[in-house]
């Protein structure tokens, strides 16, 4: 199972949601972890490929979402949650789409150090018997 690393104000973000739309992004970045993708979640539009997805999510009239990338082998990053606020279309606000940028550059430098930090350099090492 992938870890799942909340990045920014994601996870306060999250726990603010109603129940019913915690429990379906739960699920999703949970499904996610095990190498799936839940029924409600779609690739963000804006991003080369399927490697950043986003949770939608409708409770009493509003919409939820919450992105995520899966672009690390070991790691399932939340870049961003929030209540869609725009009653022009469904396109996602700029704002949002910049933010979700940024976090993904910061999951991007997150994910190179704690690579660096999980493989330890290998030195010249002689075995016995070499």
């Amino acid at each position: 199972m992938k870890d799942a690393y909340f990045l920014g104000s994601s996870l306060s973000e999250i726990r603010s949601f109603p129940k019913d739309v915690r429990q379906e992004i739960g699920f999703a970045i949970e499904t996610a972890q095990l190498g799936g993708k839940a029924i409600n979640v779609v690739p963000l539009v804006g991003f080369k490929g399927a490697g950043v997805l986003e949770v939608i999510s409708d409770c009493d009239g509003d919409t939820f979402r919450a992105v995520y990338t899966v672009r690390f082998r070991e790691t399932v990053y939340v870049l961003h949650a929030f209540k869609k606020k725009s009653t022009r279309g469904i396109a996602t606000p700029r704002k949002e789409m910049n933010l979700v940028r940024s976090r993904l550059r910061d999951a991007q430098a997150h994910y190179e150090n704690e690579k660096e930090n999980r493989l330890p350099e290998q030195k010249n090492v002689r075995t016995k018997g070499a």
